[in-house]
C-alpha cells in the first residue's frame, strides 16, 4: 500500500503544473534522450550552484516526467531484485548509501522492503535530484537524506551497511566508474552488502562482462530479470501513450553480499 500511496503523492506533485499531454511529450523526448545519450550522465549538472549542463533533464517537462514515470520503475525493479535475493534484507542493513540516487526510489526500495530501519544517504550531482530524493524518503516515511556529491568520491561504506548503484554505472566515464567499481567490491569484501542495478541491453554497459566475473570471483552473483507487472492507471497510460510497453520489467543486477 505504501508504494500505491506514493504513486498518488506523485501523480499530485507532479500534475499540479502539467497536464497528461504535456508529461506524454516529455516522457517522449526523455526516452529517446536515453537511447541517444546512453554514454552520457543522466544527471551531468554540475556541482556547487554552477548552472546545470543540457540533457535528458534540462526541462521541467522532463524532470516531471523522469519522476512520475521511470522513478515508480525502478522502485519497483529495484524491490523485486531485493525481494529476490537472500541474504538482502535480513538483518537488514544498519545504512544504505544510494549512489546517484536520483529520485531516491531506489535506495528507498531496499529501506521499505528491509521494514523500514536503515537509514538511506542518497548522492547525487543534480540538485534537483537531491531535492525530489528528500521528498521520495519523507513521503514514503524511510528515515533518508540527500546531498549532491560525485560517484568518484564515494564515502566510506560500513560493515553492516549495503550500497545501491541503481542505473548509474553506466552513464559514468571510464576511469570513473572503473574507481567506484573498486570501491563498491572493497566496501564488500569489508563486509558491507553491494547491488549494481543496470539495463539489460548489452549494449549499455560494455564492462559488465568482466564485472560480473569478478563478482562472481568475490562470492557474489550476477543475474538477468523479468518480471511481470501491472502498472498502476496513470503510468499504464503513459506507457502506452508514449509508445513503450512494460508489460515486464527487465533488469540484471551484481550482487555481492558481504561477509
Amino acid at each position: 500500500m505504501r508504494f500505491d500511496d506514493w504513486v498518488a503523492a506523485l501523480e499530485k506533485r507532479h500534475l499540479a503544473d502539467f497536464r497528461v499531454a504535456e508529461i506524454t511529450r516529455a516522457l517522449r523526448a526523455l526516452s529517446s534522450a536515453y537511447v541517444e545519450r546512453r554514454h552520457s550522465r543522466l544527471r551531468s549538472s554540475s556541482v556547487g550552484g554552477q548552472a546545470v549542463a543540457r540533457g535528458p533533464l534540462d526541462s521541467a517537462g522532463k524532470r516531471a516526467a523522469f519522476a512520475l514515470f521511470y522513478a515508480p520503475l525502478h522502485f519497483l525493479a529495484a524491490s523485486r531484485v531485493i525481494e529476490s535475493l537472500p541474504g538482502a534484507t535480513q538483518p537488514p542493513p544498519t545504512a544504505i548509501l544510494d549512489i546517484g540516487c536520483g529520485t531516491g526510489a531506489a535506495g528507498a526500495a531496499w529501506a521499505v522492503a528491509a521494514g523500514g530501519s536503515p537509514l538511506v544517504s542518497g548522492i547525487d550531482r543534480h540538485p534537483w535530484a537531491v531535492d525530489e530524493a528528500r521528498w521520495t524518503y519523507r513521503t514514503l516515511d524511510v528515515r533518508g537524506t540527500a546531498r549532491q556529491a560525485d560517484a568518484a568520491r564515494l564515502p566510506h561504506i560500513a560493515q553492516g551497511a549495503a550500497a545501491i548503484a541503481a542505473y548509474v554505472l553506466n552513464e559514468l566515464p571510464g576511469e570513473v566508474r572503473a574507481r567506484a567499481e573498486d570501491q563498491l567490491f572493497g566496501a564488500a569484501a569489508r563486509g558491507a552488502r553491494v547491488l549494481i542495478l543496470e539495463p539489460i541491453a548489452r549494449g549499455v554497459a560494455p564492462w559488465w562482462d568482466e564485472a560480473a566475473e569478478r563478482a562472481r570471483q568475490a562470492g557474489g552473483r550476477a543475474d538477468e530479470w523479468r518480471f511481470a507487472v501491472d502498472l498502476p492507471p496513470l503510468l499504464r497510460t503513459l506507457d502506452k501513450a508514449a509508445g513503450l510497453n512494460h508489460r515486464e520489467l527487465t533488469v540484471r543486477s551484481l550482487w555481492l553480499p558481504g561477509a
